[in-house]
């Protein structure tokens, strides 16, 4: 998960479910014993000597870019909290049925060991951390192999700072990394192709740049609030969905700002991420009593919309999330817009 920290309408699943061909009658997993791929991940250059039979995933982002691309004759299981809303209605049911629920809490390397895995598919802080030496490097010691999601990458500008390239670019990237590695090219192709026709429909509705509504995104926290920057898929969800991230300037995904800033910036809309112990609707209630934010416009006009966490991390739902937003903010009055 981005620490600290919907069901997917009809019309979207349907669209999923064709990008994806399906499952196995588009394209059959390859063999073991196919030769090595070299892919680039996080900027850097690594060769897997075969193709993984045992990946083990973290996060439900994560696991659903496997589940998407129809790989779960390839997974060993996954590990996720169990606060990531309702899974039964979602294109991938099958994959959360025969796939093993290892762990609702991040993954271990007693995790990994225990399932045999050839492949753990994980992010920084959706799972890989410093803390307790749960890192690429610390699993490459046990001879166990690792793909860094995208979103995830460490950019450099600090110690922990993520996020290499705009947020979407990072999904498809990750989709055709995959696609690579596992032989399925061709519904990893179809799958994003999917996806960007749904996202361009959307964008062709979207407001001139003057006319967008300012969007704060609000994942957690009261005396902080724990927000996107302009590498973290509400980045692009906000943007293709016609409004602005008040954000955008931060060079972090996930990361922590004042509530100064939001106040300053003044919001027309605030995106609630709903997950975790704290319910959306509690989150709800303390932005509209929390006093600095009474001259918020948002806050003024309860201009409040609610997202799961699935859909505003990397994932195969995000382009549902983008038209699901999209629809709430052509509701937003252009009175009072930032240019």
């Amino acid at each position: 998960m981005p620490v600290p920290r919907s069901l997917v309408p009809a019309a979207v699943l349907a669209l999923a479910l064709t990008a994806t061909g399906c499952g196995a009658t588009v394209e059959t997993s390859p063999t073991a014993d196919a030769k090595s791929v070299t892919l680039t991940n996080c900027g850097k250059k690594v060769t897997y000597d075969k193709v993984p039979e045992r990946v083990v995933t973290n996060d439900v982002g994560i696991t659903e870019l496997m589940f998407a691309l129809g790989l779960e004759d390839r997974m060993a299981g996954f590990a996720m909290p169990d606060d990531k809303g309702d899974l039964s209605g979602v294109p991938w049911k099958d994959g959360y049925d025969e796939v093993p629920w290892l762990s609702k809490d991040q993954l271990t390397k007693e995790n990994v060991l225990d399932a045999r895995a050839d492949l753990v598919f994980a992010g920084w802080n959706y799972g890989f951390r410093e803390d307790g030496g749960f890192t690429p490097d610390a699993l490459k010691k046990l001879g166990v192999p690792s793909y860094v999601l995208t979103e995830s990458c460490r950019n450099g500008r600090t110690d922990s700072s993520r996020g290499i390239m705009p947020p979407l670019d990072a999904l498809y990237t990750d989709l055709t990394n995959l696609g690579r590695l596992f032989g399925v090219e061709e519904r990893a192709a179809a799958l994003i192709a999917g996806f960007k026709k749904r996202i361009g429909e959307v964008r062709a509705e979207a407001p001139a740049a003057g006319d967008r509504p300012r969007v704060f995104l609000y994942d957690s926290g009261q005396d902080q609030p724990f927000t996107s920057g302009r590498f973290a898929a509400p980045e692009q969800i906000i943007s293709e969905a016609g409004g602005t991230n008040v954000l955008h300037d931060v060079q972090d995904s996930w990361t922590t700002v004042g509530w100064e800033t939001v106040v300053a910036r003044d919001p027309d809309v605030i995106v609630i991420c709903d997950y975790g112990d704290v319910s959306a609707e509690r989150k709800k209630d303390f932005l509209l009593s929390y006093a600095p934010l009474r001259g918020v416009s948002a806050v003024k006009h309860r201009r409040i919309f609610v997202l799961d966490y699935v859909d505003l991390v990397e994932s195969p739902r995000n382009p549902s999330a983008i038209a699901r937003l999209a629809a709430y903010l052509r509701t937003v009055p252009q009175a009072g817009r930032a240019s």
